[in-house]
């Protein structure tokens, strides 16, 4: 395995660095990176291995059955699963695809990059109360996040074109779109014949040099596969080699999390983990960020109870691991009479939001966009072990012809939507199954709101709609009709918010409980934007290592 040549610092267990970040995803990446380089003692604690651009392979079989870049129930980490606390939760996994390595899923994303709009942070005042959810305006707006979304993409790297469709930006993105692809052809001329505004899609892939990675060589193995070029912007290429490069980071790789310990004054003051071997360590620190992601983060709060903290670290509101949203997603495929090879290059090139805010005349809440996609990801033993989409035998001479077919002269329309935050929807510990470490399993309760069904419902009609109108031969897909049992976006669990007694972290993501604690991951979210949420993560990471490094060089931490 290619090792990073960067010498690190090597930091002794048992004295204090000034933080401890526990994840180097999308958002501990950036707090590795920021907090760092501004000159501050980091110990970053990440389950998986340091995986560089030379480790990664288009090994299908590797990635999607041996689940060689995820963690699951095979390798000692089960979760359980049930719709309502009234069901008996079954073992299966429902937080799906999260990766186990430096840069967590930012490593095999498919690099989807939307901000959220100035409506996204005051829609509850703007669209009213929701009955029976928890549906809440941010504590910021777009435009205090606006200079981090920048900074995201110009530090990270994104691919766009600024224009008409965009929300508001100070600057211009910093490389030009990636060519567009065929099934986003169709989706452009489909959706400008319907009156529809398609534009550019904003990726994190980079379509030329920048920040000393190359562009894109369009191998077509994104979303689910690491970058074999360092095209792509996850953390672990854009940020985490600026935070070694600082010498103040020490980055330790196989170190599963058990616990945040507090002292007497009820502070954060070590961290506890197992090394890979199994060995027990706790490192001191003067402050503490969790960016383990929206799902691990409100397990880790939980398992930290405490006779001070009786109900789980940092949550004297009940809050912690509830409202949780997964977004919401349909698929409609089309066949076409000429080859579409949507399995070519980047995962999609062009969008259309024109549905971003769905009429309130329709009786239900929602909104999201709809972009050009392969089938299956472009994945063919994805594609053949589900037997094709669009029907016909499953065996035998006349099943391969169509198999061959469906691969390459299909396109799927897309839709990502909205999800409402429910009470009821929750991560939280299970009393019966327990992983390797004898930690408690993760469990999940997940019920979609009758409105984020009929959202995801109007978006697979209307996909249907734009499939005929480009011509379509013959069309099918999907949408989770009963809802949704499992979902890689991660969202809501440690809300942010003004009101102590119904959030979790301050506006900038500080702990209301424990004020040298931060939750600064997918966790924090107050709505789920529109099934694109990994940059505003990132941004609100930006936000949140600025004013920690402001607070902490005025001893506020």
């Amino acid at each position: 395995m290619a090792q990073a040549n960067t010498t690190q610092p090597s930091y002794p267990t048992r004295e204090e660095v000034d933080f401890v970040i526990v994840g180097s995803g999308a958002a501990g990446g950036v707090m590795a990176k920021e907090l760092s380089v501004a000159g501050f003692s980091v110990v970053v604690l990440e389950q998986g291995p340091h995986l560089q651009a030379a480790d990664f392979k288009h090994d299908e079989w590797g990635y999607d059955v041996n689940n060689d870049l995820t963690w699951g129930a095979r390798k000692g980490h089960p979760q359980t699963f049930r719709k309502t606390v009234n069901d008996a939760a079954e073992t299966r996994e429902s937080v799906l695809g999260y990766a186990h390595n430096v840069g967590g899923s930012s490593v095999h994303f498919s690099g989807n990059f939307w901000r959220f709009r100035p409506i996204d942070f005051i829609e509850a005042s703007v669209r009213g109360p929701i009955a029976g959810t928890n549906f809440a305006d941010w504590p910021i707006t777009y435009d205090d996040l606006e200079p981090y979304y920048t900074k995201v993409d110009w530090e990270v790297g994104v691919s766009g074109l600024a224009g008409p469709w965009d929300p508001p930006r100070s600057r211009d993105y910093p490389c030009p779109p990636l060519p567009v692809k065929s099934s986003d052809v169709l989706l452009e001329r489909a959706a400008k014949q319907m009156g529809y505004t398609p534009y550019p899609a904003p990726v994190a892939i980079l379509s030329q040099p920048h920040n000393g990675r190359p562009g894109c060589i369009h191998c077509g193995f994104c979303n689910g596969y690491g970058c074999e070029v360092n095209a792509k912007s996850s953390s672990m290429a854009s940020m985490i080699p600026l935070a070694l490069a600082s010498g103040n980071c020490e980055l330790r790789t196989g170190c599963t999390v058990s616990r945040v310990n507090t002292d007497e004054s009820g502070r954060a003051n070590e961290v506890l983990y197992w090394e890979e071997d199994g060995t027990e360590q706790a490192q001191r620190a003067k402050a503490v960020v969790l960016c383990a992601n929206g799902a691990e983060t409100p397990r880790l709060l939980l398992a930290s109870a405490s006779s001070q903290h009786p109900d789980g670290l940092a949550n004297s509101s009940g809050v912690v691991g509830t409202n949780l949203m997964f977004n919401g997603y349909s698929s409609a495929v089309g066949l076409f009479d000429e080859p579409v090879n949507a399995y070519k290059s980047v995962p999609a090139t062009r969008v259309m939001h024109d549905f971003y805010e769905l009429d309130p005349s329709l009786g239900f809440y929602g909104g999201g966009g709809i972009d050009a996609r392969h089938f299956s990801a472009g994945k063919p033993m994805e594609m053949a072990l589900s037997g094709g989409v669009l029907g016909g035998p499953s065996w035998g001479s006349e099943y391969k012809r169509n198999l061959e077919k469906e691969f390459t002269h299909t396109a799927a329309f897309d839709g990502h939507t909205t999800s409402l935050p429910l009470a009821t929807n929750t991560v939280t510990l299970d009393p019966d199954v327990q992983d390797k470490w004898g930690r408690p399993a993760m469990r999940t309760t997940y019920k979609d709101h009758p409105d984020d069904i009929a959202t995801m419902k109007f978006f697979y009609e209307k996909s249907l709609e734009l499939l005929d109108a480009a011509g379509a031969a013959k069309t099918a897909g999907y949408y989770p009709e009963n809802g949704q049992d499992g979902n890689v976006h991660l969202l809501g669990t440690c809300r942010m918010g003004n009101d102590p007694s119904s959030s979790v972290v301050d506006k900038f993501n500080r702990s209301h409980d424990v004020e040298n604690l931060f939750m600064v991951d997918g966790s924090s979210l107050v709505t789920s934007g529109r099934g694109q949420p990994t940059m505003t993560i990132m941004a609100l990471a930006f936000r949140a290592a600025d004013n920690i490094i402001q607070s902490a060089r005025r001893g506020e931490i």
